[in-house]
């Protein structure tokens, strides 16, 4: 996305709509986040759309003042495509949850990955369906009490990273709810990715799956449970900054720097363009208390996306075709004279 001479303020994309989540819900953070984003991109309003499908983060169209799309479930990936392959100049954004991606909406979910279309794709991830009254989602824990499984589900979870790399993705970014900054630094950058960009928006439901964010999130234990990546920048974390990742064969492993002979020379450095997407898999899948949870941009590389590819591909037919006008495409083929 070309940035624009526009001048915004995160109040100039904010509806006069009653923002109707539960108090407390982390959806407010990820939409003031949004805000500051979307001033800071400089899009014309008048280029906005965002799409939603089924849920509680689905309700995001009516708190934003630009176009809108409320869809049905697990269909707003469709809608979404469609609009930006028919006008490439619109700045679409996709707003989804756990289960509304991942789920009814998986298939559509992982093509429009692996497809590159250039959108903007906010996963509202709280391992739980909210809107429906609290059944588990395809991102709760092995193990999770819900109003569907009172005896702990028995099912593993999906990972999004692990799945958006699955599907060949080429930018994918988490966030916390409650690190509004970074939240609005990586929906910015996902803004001026040129192809499918995937941000996972960690949230909390306080109704139905209180704090299930909060063993890494809490202000308290965060800089010691998550690391925030930033290309090309070492993968240090830790209240102390002493505690950094090294790869060990196949894995990632946590050491501190002076001890055990490492020095701040072996630990990893970020590169969220490498277009192997092995590294970027192991960071995505990094879950406490084994490792700090990544957030930031974990995975940045440029590709061909489909809406240009699309138009290229129209302009070589039509150059090279020999049917220019619709007489040509009659008089084509066999032709017959009926007498």
């Amino acid at each position: 996305m070309s940035d624009l001479k526009i001048q915004y303020k995160p109040a100039d994309f904010k509806s006069d709509q009653e923002v109707r989540w539960c108090p407390g819900c982390g959806d407010h953070a990820i939409l003031n986040s949004m805000l500051k984003a979307m001033a800071n991109i400089g899009c014309p309003k008048e280029k906005v759309v965002v799409v939603s499908g089924i849920g509680c983060s689905s309700r995001f169209p009516y708190y934003v003042s630009t176009y809108g799309f409320h869809g049905i479930h697990g269909r707003a990936a469709a809608i979404a495509s469609g609009l930006k392959v028919a006008n490439p100049d619109l700045c679409v954004w996709q707003i989804t949850g756990d289960g509304d991606a991942m789920a009814i909406g998986g298939n559509h979910f992982i093509h429009e990955i692996r497809r590159n279309i250039n959108l903007n794709i906010v996963l509202f991830n709280n391992e739980i369906y909210g809107l429906t009254k609290g059944q588990y989602s395809p991102t709760s824990k092995k193990g999770a009490i819900s109003n569907t499984s009172p005896f702990g589900t028995i099912e593993r979870p999906f990972r999004p990273g692990e799945l958006v790399m699955g599907a060949q993705g080429r930018f994918f970014a988490r966030t916390i709810d409650m690190m509004v900054q970074l939240s609005a630094d990586v929906l910015e950058a996902a803004a001026r990715f040129e192809g499918a960009a995937v941000v996972e928006a960690l949230v909390n439901c306080v109704i139905f799956n209180d704090a299930t964010h909060e063993m890494f999130s809490a202000k308290e234990n965060r800089d010691d449970r998550t690391i925030v990546l930033r290309h090309g920048e070492k993968m240090i974390f830790g209240k102390e900054k002493n505690k950094g990742l090294v790869l060990k064969g196949f894995t990632l492993k946590v050491v501190t720097i002076g001890e055990d002979g490492y020095t701040i020379d072996d630990i990893l450095t970020h590169d969220a363009g490498e277009p192997n997407p092995a590294i970027h898999h192991l960071l995505s899948n990094m879950q406490y208390p084994e490792y700090p949870v990544a957030l930031g941009v974990i995975r940045e590389v440029k590709d061909d996306t489909y809406e240009n590819l699309l138009v290229q591909q129209i302009a070589d037919v039509q150059a090279n075709t020999k049917i220019k006008k619709m007489d040509d495409l009659l008089k084509s083929g066999g032709i017959w004279e009926v007498k």
